[in-house]
């Protein structure tokens, strides 16, 4: 891990912070007064990655002023984004192109309606799992709207190009903690050597007790295989490749076009990256991390830590489908005050004052 420089307290910009409000914004579970800028606990906002999505996620957010945000994306990335938010089966959005352009848009539609509706006062940071760090970046004030949201069409056409290129698979790891996960890779890296028998390697570090691997469909199964004589178990993933491994190097050469021609912020509200789990504010970092973010693990249990201890963050704002991150926040963050957004109607519970 490099030791890279930290940015302390910058300036927020307009984007993570919350406009005025089109609701007055009620007490969350654990609060104590309606959130005011000035009265809100410290705030992370977390986005979720690939693996989120599901069918008809869409119809959650149709009804919402920021609906209108999906032509938009419609047309910066050339997909019908409607048509996969609203209509597209299971196995359509397993494909990890439509899953990632899908997963994001539902995030930035959850954004606008949680910052419009007074829920993110307090924000002083932001992180995102794998994909949702690219929707962190566009929360943070980091990159706009259209240059991230073809950003992230590039990214999931580069990922997709490539594992079919070289294919892998990805699995969890049950029942065993991290020294015994490193020390099974290690042993199926030596025995294996450079050949499709020895890619394995730790893909995600997501909470205590939950580890992903990626890799070749040899070698995860051979790891499986010891995994059960140390008492553990591995389970595959339906993925569509070897995600955050050196597998995906081909894609990182794919994404660094796209990459070089996006304009970062100067200043912005404090990103927690995945791949050191250090908080930066400022924009010449992303290129070299985003690119090295494809091949490398994604430390999210590093990342909630840096958010509650370095960071101060007390409340956690998932704002995208589904609440994995909530679960998982809350295994790693004592006493964290964790706010899932997965839909308008839960967002109305969120800020409609109580009679």
């Amino acid at each position: 891990m490099t030791d890279r420089e930290t940015m302390a307290a910058p300036p927020a910009p307009p984007a993570a912070a919350a406009p005025p409000a089109r609701a007055a914004a009620a007490a969350a579970p654990g609060d104590e007064a309606p959130r005011t800028a000035d009265e809100a606990p410290r705030t992370a906002l977390v986005f979720p990655g690939q693996g989120a999505q599901k069918a008809g996620m869409g119809e959650a957010w149709r009804d919402t002023e920021s609906w209108a945000l999906v032509a938009e994306i419609s047309e910066y990335t050339g997909v019908d984004v409607e048509e996969l938010l609203l209509k597209a089966d299971d196995e359509t959005l397993r494909r990890t192109d439509l899953a990632q352009i899908a997963v994001f848009t539902i995030e930035v539609l959850a954004h606008r309606e949680a910052a419009a509706a007074g829920l993110l006062g307090g924000v002083v940071a932001c992180a995102g799992h794998s994909l949702g760090e690219y929707t962190a970046l566009h929360a943070a004030g980091a990159v706009p709207l259209a240059e991230t949201a073809r950003l992230v069409a590039a990214r999931g056409r580069a990922m997709r190009a490539c594992a079919e290129r070289s294919p892998g698979t990805m699995a969890a790891v049950v029942r065993l903690g991290p020294e015994t996960v490193e020390a099974l890779v290690g042993r199926v890296q030596e025995e294996g050597g450079q050949e499709d028998g020895g890619q394995v390697w730790i893909a995600n570090v997501n909470a205590p007790g939950a580890i992903v691997l990626s890799g070749t469909a040899e070698a995860v199964d051979r790891l499986a295989e010891l995994a059960v004589e140390s008492e553990g178990k591995v389970i595959r993933l339906a993925v569509g490749g070897a995600f955050h491994s050196p597998l995906m190097a081909a894609a990182a050469d794919e994404l660094r076009e796209a990459l070089a021609a996006v304009r970062f912020a100067p200043e912005h509200t404090p990103v927690v990256a995945n791949v050191d789990a250090r908080s930066y504010a400022t924009g010449e970092h992303w290129r070299d991390l985003e690119l090295t973010q494809l091949t490398s693990p994604v430390r999210w249990e590093e990342s909630v830590r840096t958010l509650a201890g370095e960071l101060g963050c007390v409340r956690f704002v998932e704002l995208g489908p589904g609440r994995q991150l909530t679960g998982m926040i809350r295994r790693i963050a004592d006493g964290a005050l964790t706010v899932p957004v997965e839909s308008a109607a839960a967002l109305a519970k969120l800020t409609t004052p109580e009679a």
